[in-house]
């Protein structure tokens, strides 16, 4: 397999994709439509990752026209310098080699985690769910069928039909050269990859996101952002689960209650500290743990907080590292929870839902990551690239 394609090798695979995308598209559905009807979990995070529409069909089709129409990635200069005996040395990004994606549901990925991988220079090992294997495998063929088309070897996207055992023994001894692996799921998923794998793992997907209504907040806009991040996407991993409220937030205990009201309006069960429990429909929190809890689900834990580094605390012990929004007028103390909360990406009076490689300006997204080194937040196409030193000499020797 030739190790590097040329930006336009690459774009004419990505835009052929695009197109056989539309014209299959009745067939993913259809496909799909059957996977969908056999998912008898009860996990209502995974139903919705499953199931494909004709919105997802259209933001498949919609994120391979944007990383065409974005800058390659690959070879940008990041630094040079003319050593004192001449030698040219410059520090240029490079692919990774291969990586290897593994998810549950969601056949979306199979399209946008793949065309990223591949448009960044990397061959693609795709390791979906069982419940999508056959909508996955639709698009897995799709995907060669485009690079046939540009006569590129189909060695560039892959996908493994394991069950877990054999997931397993492919991370602990893999049967080809893996660089890098992004699990995109759930706890379970992440640990299961973390336990196994023998090369770099970037952890992807855990959010237990916070909001913290601090005493000098628009109610309207906490109220308003506490809903939107709460109600509009429950499986989502940029949801909100838990809310701190100042004590001393002017008209607290109707804002509580009217927050209490609105959320139950939506189905959201409602957990409250000691303070919020007092109030109508919400039950008392028996155990610390839930704090820790990402709930992907109808649910949502309350808590009444008297300061600032009392919040930044919880939130640091608490919270997924993923997003953290502050609610409030002074912008000094969205200052210093910004810079004191450990998370990928923080907020003031915003809701967090907006932590997304399209909403960033990334177009796709093939991971939202939560570690530290290599990439922190949605991972878009140009973070998916390493680096690699050049240097030109004519005899140097030191």
């Amino acid at each position: 397999m030739n190790t590097m394609l040329t930006e336009k090798e690459r774009n004419n695979v990505l835009l052929t994709m695009a197109e056989l995308i539309n014209q299959e598209q009745s067939d993913i559905l259809a496909i799909n439509k059957m996977e969908v009807d056999a998912y008898k979990g009860g996990d209502l995070a995974m139903y919705d990752r499953l199931k494909v529409n004709t919105g997802k069909i259209d933001g498949m089709v919609l994120s391979l026209q944007q990383l065409v129409a974005d800058v390659d990635p690959l070879s940008k200069e990041l630094y040079s310098f003319t050593h004192e005996n001449g030698m040219k040395i410059t520090n240029k990004t490079a692919p990774f080699g291969t990586v290897l994606i593994i998810y549950e549901s969601r056949p979306d990925v199979t399209v946008e985690a793949a065309g990223i991988a591949f448009k960044s220079g990397n061959k693609i090992l795709l390791k979906g769910g069982k419940e999508s294997t056959k909508s996955n495998l639709k698009i897995v063929e799709l995907w060669h069928k485009a690079l046939k088309q540009h006569d590129i070897s189909t060695d560039w996207v892959s996908y493994l039909n394991y069950n877990r055992s054999e997931t397993q023994a492919f991370l602990e001894k893999p049967t080809q050269k893996v660089d890098l692996i992004v699990p995109r799921g759930g706890e379970k998923l992440i640990e299961f990859v973390k336990q196994n794998a023998t090369c770099p793992v970037i952890v992807s997907g855990r959010g237990n996101n916070f909001v913290y209504v601090d005493s000098e907040a628009d109610l309207d806009v906490a109220l308003n952002i506490i809903l939107n991040a709460k109600t509009t996407k429950i499986s989502a991993c940029n949801a909100v689960d838990k809310v701190l409220i100042h004590d001393e937030l002017i008209s607290k205990t109707s804002f509580v209650k009217t927050l209490i009201e609105k959320l139950k309006s939506f189905d959201i069960e409602v957990f409250g500290d000691k303070v919020i429990s007092q109030f109508k429909d919400v039950n008392q929190i028996e155990n610390e743990e839930i704090w820790f809890e990402e709930f992907l689900d109808y649910k949502i834990a309350i808590g009444s907080i008297k300061y600032l580094n009392e919040t930044i605390a919880k939130i640091n012990n608490f919270g997924g590292g993923h997003s953290a929004s502050i609610i409030t007028k002074n912008n000094e103390t969205a200052q210093i929870f910004m810079e004191s909360v450990d998370a990928a990406t923080v907020y003031q009076n915003a809701s967090t839902r907006f932590t997304d490689g399209g909403q960033f300006g990334l177009g796709g997204e093939l991971a939202i990551s939560t570690d530290k080194l290599h990439h922190r937040g949605p991972m878009g196409l140009q973070h998916l690239v390493t680096n690699k030193w050049y240097v030109f000499g004519d005899g140097q020797i030191r």
